[in-house]
């Protein structure tokens, strides 16, 4: 980490401190499930059994989780249709978009790097 650039943030902004609101988001969106969900969505808006066919292998209950959370930092929209079923949608906010770019940029890293760290692993015999 760059000390220069940290040193006029907030405290609730710097990662480096256990206690800081940064360092929570950081953790709520840095797990495989929220980033998987946040590609899946991209420019898209899907209902939740779609994002479950997108996102193969996330259970009910973690998707559940996850939606809730990105909503609940403001990173996806939530819309209920008053129908019956009710028929809820999910769509990218526009800071879930800013963060989809860092995520493209990780999908693309994880391309790049796959035969490097196929080999890697293969060293160690995992």
């Amino acid at each position: 980490m760059v000390t220069k650039q940290l040193r006029d943030l907030p405290e609730n902004a710097d990662l480096r401190r256990a206690d800081s609101l940064a360092r929570e988001i950081f953790s709520d969106v840095a797990n495989k499930w929220a980033l998987l969900i946040i590609e899946a969505l991209g420019e898209r808006t899907l209902r939740f059994s779609e994002l479950r066919d997108e996102v193969e292998g996330v259970s009910h209950k973690m998707l559940t989780q996850n939606l809730r959370m990105l909503e609940r930092n403001g990173l996806v929209d939530r819309k209920v249709h008053p129908t019956v079923p009710p028929k809820v949608e999910y769509t990218l906010t526009e800071p879930g978009h800013a963060l989809r770019a860092t995520v493209d940029a990780i999908c693309g890293w994880t391309h790049q790097y796959l035969p490097h760290i196929e080999a890697a692993r293969g060293r160690f015999g995992t």
